[in-house]
């Protein structure tokens, strides 16, 4: 049944596979850095995978990054604290609304923090942009990203992926965190991976423990290989 609101309806969609619209053209890429956005729920381990690849990748491309928080800066300076990249580097944002908000409807926010870093770093390789914790609809907008990462993990219980959004379905890589817990938590990493790949077709799915790899070394080839 249609939802109604502001004097008119909406036809309530319930595909798992469809996007919000994206108000945004994407953004040519020639002259500026390569930009990568990575969102998924809160928890899901998203500042761990940017502090992953800024360990395995600072030393050889030239990279910063930009984090979302609703309220604070507690992302960037976890990763400030961490080391993996000059302080200067990272941009905070502060989204003061749901994340999708800044990474998809109003991007004005992220793309004046890009900006600033180009201006302070020239010649940036990469640009990552980590979004805030949001639910599986939250996709970046293509004038944002270039190549989008999801990230969930298997607390979140092995029926995530075939639960479906577009987090899932669309986004170029989904990595499935912290396997090295699934067994404390009952999560069955055959059905969860093969839902994975049912849900996104050809779209590449990488399942990882920054325990066991803490720099992440797949996800950074897939990195390496878009560069």
């Amino acid at each position: 049944m249609p939802a109604k609101g502001h004097g008119h309806f909406h036809e309530v969609n319930f595909d798992p596979t469809a996007s919000e619209p994206d108000h945004y053209d994407a953004a040519p890429t020639a002259g500026r850095a390569y930009r990568i956005g990575i969102g998924g729920p809160v928890g899901s381990g998203k500042t761990a995978l940017t502090a992953a690849l800024c360990r395995a990748l600072g030393d050889e491309i030239n990279l910063a990054v930009v984090t979302n928080d609703i309220y604070t800066t507690e992302d960037a300076d976890f990763l400030r604290r961490a080391g993996v990249l000059d302080p200067a580097r990272i941009e905070a944002v502060q989204t003061g609304a749901c994340p999708h908000t800044a990474i998809r409807d109003d991007i004005t926010a992220n793309l004046d923090a890009v900006e600033r870093l180009e201006e302070k770093f020239p010649g940036l390789d990469l640009v990552i942009i980590e979004s805030g914790g949001d639910n599986l609809t939250a996709v970046f907008s293509r004038g944002l990203a270039d190549s989008q990462i999801f990230v969930v993990d298997v607390a979140g219980g092995d029926k995530v992926p075939r639960k479906g959004g577009p987090g899932v379905t669309t986004a170029d890589l989904l990595v499935i965190n912290k396997i090295d817990i699934a067994h404390l938590v009952n999560a069955d990493m055959a059905v969860m991976t093969s839902d994975a790949h049912r849900m996104r077709g050809e779209l590449p799915v990488i399942t990882q423990s920054l325990v066991d790899t803490p720099d992440a070394p797949d996800v950074a080839a897939w990195v390496r290989s878009l560069l």
